[in-house]
């Protein structure tokens, strides 16, 4: 590298840094040989919610009371809707930490090791010790009918205090990412905790269950689907109208944004000054389990890259949309490298 390029990189990273404070966009420079490539920053992403493992079994038929039969095929895959997200938000390029609870049973570590293992900073991520992993058994018939028990085991465990003693990679953190596996109190606690370090927050009210809309007031980004605006705002999401309607509701109770996800028909994206309804992308979906996850996961980075937030509900749709080509959760999220060729693809189209 010459003095010449040397001196311009500098001044190039210290201007970047000048800016961050004013500008989320700020670039970060990736050094390739001699060459010089502008891109955007890395964002971190702090995920406090749930960890689980999903047991699926495979079955001609549900057994009857005090039946037992043989299952064709069984999948032990990781699961949870925070650490889906948590997965999805890594796999396209965040720098993502971890704090949830696991129990001490054999879940617990090997849980732990998934997050590891894909990049992801599992330092707040603990073993409850009495308690079990989060589960979730799922049977499964030919036809596709399923019926699932969730055990939230340790997810139940997460508390406030836990959210203090990770306020180091919270308050550091460039967006905090929540959802409603784990007790409303620490989901309350933490959005307090953001708005109080002025750092943004994206709540995923799944599962849906009654809550307090004040409680949530000034949440920078409230994220539900269909059924979720639907069981919160007690109005009905059956379309496109009937979403802009509910967005209303829950804009008048103070958030900043909401965004209702709207599975094949795209999503909603409401704010202060308008409404845009932005469309799906084709694609040959086999299984929409988790594309919800995808969505807010990939949502959350490409807006920290410092994306315009209408292009980066583009890319959350189409994200969102690829996850269902495959069968499951984690396993079937893309990585950055997929994404973008298939986000190249799509947009010229």
């Amino acid at each position: 590298m010459t003095p010449e390029l040397h001196r311009r990189l500098t001044r190039n990273d210290l201007l970047a840094k000048l800016c961050l404070p004013y500008c989320k966009a700020a670039p970060a420079l990736e050094h390739v040989g001699c060459n010089e490539k502008i891109m955007a920053k890395r964002p971190r992403i702090a995920v406090v919610g749930s960890a689980n493992v999903d047991l699926t079994t495979f079955s001609d038929r549900f057994p009857k009371p005090g039946e037992t039969i043989f299952g064709q095929k069984f999948d032990l895959g990781f699961g949870g809707k925070g650490a889906n997200q948590a997965v999805a938000a890594r796999l396209c390029g965040a720098d993502v930490f971890m704090v949830a609870r696991v129990g001490d049973d054999l879940f617990g570590p090997s849980t732990i090791k998934n997050f590891e293992k894909l990049g992801i900073d599992a330092t707040h991520v603990r073993q409850v010790k009495g308690v079990s992993s989060g589960v979730a058994p799922i049977f499964v018939e030919p036809s596709g009918q399923n019926r699932i028990i969730v055990v939230k085991g340790a997810n139940d465990e997460l508390k406030p205090a836990d959210v203090d003693a990770a306020a180091d990679v919270l308050k550091n953190a460039d967006c905090i990412v929540l959802q409603f596996e784990i007790p409303l109190e620490t989901v309350y606690y933490t959005i307090r905790c953001a708005r109080k370090n002025g750092i943004r927050c994206i709540l995923n009210p799944a599962p849906a269950q009654p809550i307090d809309l004040k409680a949530v007031a000034d949440l920078d980004y409230f994220v539900p689907n269909e059924s979720e605006a639907e069981a919160i705002s007690g109005m009905p999401v059956r379309n496109i109208e009937d979403a802009k309607r509910c967005a209303s509701k829950l804009l008048a109770s103070g958030i900043r944004r909401v965004i209702i996800t709207l599975g094949a028909n795209g999503s909603l994206l409401a704010g202060s000054e308008g409404m845009e309804h932005l469309p799906a992308f084709s694609v040959k979906s086999v299984d929409s389990t988790g594309a919800g996850d995808a969505f807010i996961g990939s949502f959350a980075t490409f807006l920290g890259e410092g994306l315009p937030e209408q292009d980066a509900v583009k890319r959350a749709n189409l994200y969102a949309g690829l996850s269902t080509t495959g069968v499951g959760t984690q396993k079937s999220f893309y990585d950055r490298a997929r994404f973008d060729t298939e986000w190249s693809a799509q947009s010229k189209g």
